[in-house]
């Protein structure tokens, strides 16, 4: 070999430098990129933010607390250490490994059901929660102590439905659900099997129904109410032989009517424990209420975009003091008021935090556990909160009442015994 010159020598020695130095350099991104395609199904969780829920109260100490958030509901249980990103993770032998062969996980994943577009909602006499989702095609059943415990009554397994809307649940647990596309109210039973069977009892209504939307059930009277939108009225069947009683209202004259017992795009429906009717009349901003013969009795909301007024009104209910729960759709906010029409309280703004609402829709109450629960659409979720009633409210007014009279009394006592020390002859 011919010796090197100087000259060539430090070329050399600069070339492996640079070489070297471009080595040093593409070490942490070639280090970051594996870090990425290895990275843990734990790394690509959600960020979750805690925060204590009991705290969420209305109204705010040291007034009596009259509405408490309890809990959200949006679906079956994901486990992110079993699904991410779409994918199973599936533990291989070491044969597997060895031989190189890959799980094939995604042919046999069951992806968990969640809610997506969540309309109407209903309580059963055991105080379960139901949620239809037109997105899913489903009806979630929700524990509302487990709520890990989640139950669908899905389209095409155990019943047909179109395009469901609203829900309600007498008290023998038969299902009536309404539905847009087939015009009709499907009823579902739960079967002689079992627990989780169900069976597709009848279809009523869809010789008369054009766009039926809430739906109540007086238990009592063994009556069914149903919202027609389309139609401008609410159509009352026998809830036992499905006949045809009456229809309140007037139809037929597209949506432009504003007469007291008159609508205009009404969309829910709610009965009290007296057996009278609440009907939300959306394009009017008011609620209308009526007796059990379908009677007009008062009516009471107007236009408005702050707390009293009505935008757009959709799902109502009566708790069993009987005030009047609204959820307004457009201030996105549930209201309470008396059958004045006089507002006693209201929660919530936009958003998507816990007692916030986005796109929410219906509202029900369980008077048996006094919970409240709502639904929204962007995300779709269910929400859970407890009603302080009247008499509870009460109880913690006597009790702070004897409580102050107590310290007053202490401090009367401490006052007066300064007093004499004082006077005392020193």
């Amino acid at each position: 070999m011919l010796p090197l010159s100087s000259s060539s020598n430090r070329k050399q020695i600069w070339t492996m430098l640079a070489l070297f130095m471009l080595i040093v350099l593409a070490l942490p991104a070639l280090a970051g990129d594996k870090k990425k395609k290895g990275a843990t199904p734990e790394a690509q969780l959600p960020k979750r933010v805690n925060f204590d829920i009991s705290k969420i109260i209305w109204p705010n100490p040291p007034a009596i607390t009259r509405i408490r958030y309890l809990a959200q509901f949006t679906g079956e249980k994901i486990d992110f250490n079993t699904v991410v990103n779409g994918k199973q993770r599936v533990k291989q032998g070491w044969m597997d490994r060895l031989a190189g062969t890959k799980p094939q996980a995604d042919q046999n994943l069951k992806l968990p059901f969640q809610l997506v577009r969540t309309y109407g909602v209903a309580f059963d006499s055991k105080g379960r929660i139901y949620a239809v989702d037109q997105a899913v095609g489903a009806i979630f059943i929700f524990d509302a102590e487990k709520k890990d415990q989640v139950e669908l009554i899905k389209n095409g397994e155990d019943a047909h439905f179109g395009l469901i809307n609203g829900i309600a649940i007498d008290d023998n647990d038969r299902i009536f659900v309404t539905d847009d596309k087939l015009h009709r109210v499907t009823v579902i039973s739960p079967a002689k099997q079992g627990p989780g069977k169900w069976t597709e009892e009848a279809a009523i209504g869809a010789d008369i129904l054009s766009r039926p939307g809430g739906v109540a059930i007086d238990t009592e009277n063994r009556f069914l109410y149903v919202v027609d939108t389309q139609n401008d009225v609410v159509v009352v069947f026998d809830a036992d032989n499905f006949k045809v009683l009456r229809k309140i209202g007037v139809s037929g004259k597209k949506h432009t009517l504003t007469d007291p017992g008159t609508f205009s795009l009404p969309t829910n429906v709610a009965v009290d424990k007296d057996g009278n009717v609440y009907v939300t009349d959306t394009l009017n901003n008011r609620v209308e209420i009526f007796d059990a013969d379908g009677k007009f009795i008062s009516t009471f909301g107007k236009n408005g975009d702050g707390p009293g007024y009505l935008a757009r009104p959709k799902g109502i209910a009566v708790d069993g003091d009987g005030h009047i729960w609204v959820m307004d759709a457009v201030q996105q906010r549930v209201q309470v008021f008396n059958r004045e029409g006089q507002l006693l309280i209201y929660f919530g703004e936009p958003g998507q935090w816990p007692g916030q609402f986005s796109a929410p829709l219906d509202i029900a109450i369980d008077t048996k556990f006094n919970r409240v629960i709502t639904s929204e659409q962007f995300p779709g979720r269910v929400q859970m909160f407890r009603y302080v009633t009247d008499a509870e409210a009460e109880q913690v007014r006597v009790e702070r009442a004897k409580a102050e009279q107590v310290s007053g009394a202490g401090e009367a006592a401490n006052a007066n015994s300064d007093k004499k020390n004082s006077a005392a002859p020193q």
